[in-house]
């Protein structure tokens, strides 16, 4: 049986929130989409594709939010905490490190 992930909102509609969230801080700390584009090494044509209907490269996304010094949020976004049931996975969490 193939596992099917519950979506409930669709990729495009993730990918506007996330574009709307960007153009809103780039906004506040007053850079233009030019400025944008030369301190994130992304094209302005990117950045206004991206604003208007949230689709960009993962690259040029990275290089946006790096740019917003969003660090933090980046280091973060695919992490989860492990809840260990055993010791062996444990050993096992410990082996696949290396």
């Amino acid at each position: 049986m193939k596992e099917v992930a519950l979506q409930l909102i669709t990729y495009y509609e993730e990918q506007e929130k996330i574009a709307k969230r960007f153009v809103l801080l780039r906004k506040r700390n007053k850079i233009s989409q030019k400025r944008m584009a030369k301190i994130s090494d992304v094209s302005y044509a990117s950045i206004r594709r991206f604003e208007k209907t949230g689709d960009i490269s993962f690259a040029s996304f990275v290089k946006l939010a790096l740019a917003l010094r969003k660090y933090d949020e980046l280091d973060n976004l695919f992490k989860t905490e492990w809840k260990y049931e055993s010791i062996e996975d444990v050993i096992k969490a410990n082996h696949s490190k290396y």
